[in-house]
Order: C-alpha cells, then sequence, then structure tokens
C-alpha cells in the first residue's frame, strides 16, 4: 500500500482545487461556479472537508459537518464521501472512516452518520463492515 496523507481542507481556494474529484460523485455537470457558491453558503455553517492524498494527487474526499440533533446527540455527518475509482478497495475509505470517527472522538460527538444512495450497495456493504447500521431511508423532494 502506498503512503498516503490525509489533510483537513477548510477554504473554498482549497475545495475548489479538487473538483475533478467531487465530480466523480455529482457528475461532470457541477460547474466550478455552482460549487464555489454551494460551498461558500455551506463553510459558515461548519462544512469542512478531509482529503487523502497520494503525493500532491488528491484522491480521496469526504466532506463532514459537526452538528447536534435531539436524537443523536452531537454528531459528526460524512457528506459527499467519494474515491476515485482507480483507488476504489485499496483501503482508502476505511482510512477516511477512521479519520472522521477520530475527528468526532475528539469533538465530543457521540455519532457518526452518513446518507448512501439506495442503489449503491457496495458502499451499503462497506459502511456496514465498518460498524454503521442501516437506521431508515432519507426523503428529499425538490421544490420547482
Amino acid at each position: 500500500m502506498s503512503s498516503y496523507i490525509l489533510k483537513e481542507i477548510n477554504t473554498v481556494t482549497e475545495m475548489l482545487n479538487y473538483i475533478s474529484v467531487i465530480r466523480e460523485l455529482s457528475g461532470p455537470g457541477l460547474t466550478k461556479e455552482a460549487y464555489q457558491k454551494n460551498l461558500e453558503a455551506m463553510i459558515p455553517s461548519g462544512y469542512s472537508q478531509v482529503g487523502v492524498f497520494e503525493g500532491d494527487t488528491c484522491i480521496a474526499l469526504s466532506g463532514f459537518w459537526i452538528n447536534t440533533k435531539l436524537y443523536s446527540g452531537k454528531y459528526l455527518e460524512m457528506d459527499n464521501v467519494v474515491v476515485l475509482p482507480e483507488y476504489r478497495s485499496k483501503g482508502i475509505g476505511k482510512l477516511l472512516c477512521d479519520w472522521c470517527e477520530n475527528k468526532a472522538k475528539a469533538n465530543d460527538c457521540k455519532t457518526l452518520m452518513l446518507d448512501a444512495y439506495l442503489e449503491n450497495e457496495n458502499a451499503h456493504k462497506f459502511y456496514e463492515r465498518e460498524g454503521y447500521l442501516k437506521r431508515g431511508y432519507h426523503f428529499l423532494k425538490h421544490i420547482k
């Protein structure tokens, strides 16, 4: 296994450098302008990212939020977890999960949480192996 470095990414400028990684999840339709606008709205609400790097190349990202909900207490939520296809099944997802769990512990969180698309059964199996439980469905409604 190569030597990977994990780095917390906190600014819009830094995050924009790795839009190609996020596009692996969101698709090529995500413009730099739209991404920047969303990040500028999200960061003041506590959004950050952690990247996995091989040398200077970002090969995986996870956004994360730390917040509190009534049912979970203080939590860290992983958001938009993506590993470049050529690096999947090489332990990179576990590195991200472990980093987020350590960050959660350092911030006195009681819970880790994340969403995974229903059709992404490989991710479901991975997260279950990592100790995550399926607790419900995430509903959304697009508003015109």
